[in-house]
């Protein structure tokens, strides 16, 4: 699976070798600004991912110094007094994307170099599974900055990551925040040498297409429901999932290897 989905354009997808696809946005030059033509694309993109059942991880970077500087303001400030109307769209295609991301079966690992600012960039690192960050990266919420308000889920997701007093910290005092101060906050997953980043996801991707794909995609599943589940409704889901599971070959060949004290060998059934 090495076909290019998408060779050019505000958003850039392609499969790799092992069931890994790689979804990089693709604005450099604007910092990765989310203008409408790239929140369209990015929804595209993050749907062929859907359709493909061979995917078993996702990693999503950006190109050129930053992963993503969130919307494009000199965009947004052309439209002058029309601009309600254009976020009410924007904000909308935003959604979707961030939705369709959480709602992949495969993982998500978020490689972040540069800023990762804004409800594009910083509410994308909120809705992956997994954030790999450079040591020099920097994370900025900025909204209340400029008087708008934090959008892509964050106010839910960074709160469930971070707790609910970081979180009001955060939105509504706008630090930048290091690499080390995101890892200690619970915000990102792990801090790597700046060349190091791409090699440190693609290890991390690979180590978890190797593990069954349905349980990796139940697990997902079931965390990301659990951010607005109580647990009298989870510990039902959680069952009804396992027993499901159970059923599966890789469940067997799991119980197998164990028993037999080999490494196992799973197929994705």
């Amino acid at each position: 699976m090495t076909e290019d989905a998408a060779r050019s354009g505000p958003v850039l997808l392609s499969f790799e070798p092992d069931g890994i696809a790689w979804l990089r946005l693709n604005r450099p030059d604007a910092a990765n600004g989310m203008n409408m033509e790239l929140l369209e694309a990015l929804h595209a993109a993050i749907m062929r991912i859907h359709r493909q059942p061979r995917v078993r991880a996702v990693i999503l970077s950006g190109e050129g110094k930053n992963f993503c500087a969130g919307g494009d303001v000199r965009d947004f400030a052309s439209h002058g007094e029309g601009l309600p109307d254009h976020l009410r769209e924007a904000t909308a295609r935003l959604n979707a994307a961030v939705s369709a991301l959480v709602q992949l079966e495969p993982p998500v690992i978020a490689a972040v170099h540069g800023f990762a600012a804004g409800g594009g960039g910083f509410g994308l690192v909120c809705a992956a599974d997994f954030v790999i960050a450079a040591d020099s990266a920097r994370f900025f919420s900025g909204a209340v900055r400029v008087g708008m308000a934090p959008d892509a889920g964050a106010t839910v997701t960074l709160s469930r990551l971070v707790g609910l007093r970081k979180a009001m910290e955060i939105l509504l005092t706008n630090p930048t925040l290091t690499a080390q101060e995101a890892l200690e906050a619970g915000l990102i997953t792990k801090v790597v040498p700046a060349d190091a980043v791409r090699d440190e996801a693609l290890a991390l991707a690979r180590a978890l297409s190797a593990l069954p794909p349905k349980a990796v995609a139940a697990t997902k599943r079931l965390v990301w429901r659990g951010v607005g589940a109580s647990l009298e409704d989870q510990l039902p889901e959680e069952a009804r999932t396992v027993a499901e599971l159970s059923g599966t070959a890789d469940a067997r060949e799991g119980l197998a290897a164990v028993i037999e004290r080999r490494p196992p060998r799973f197929t994705g059934k």
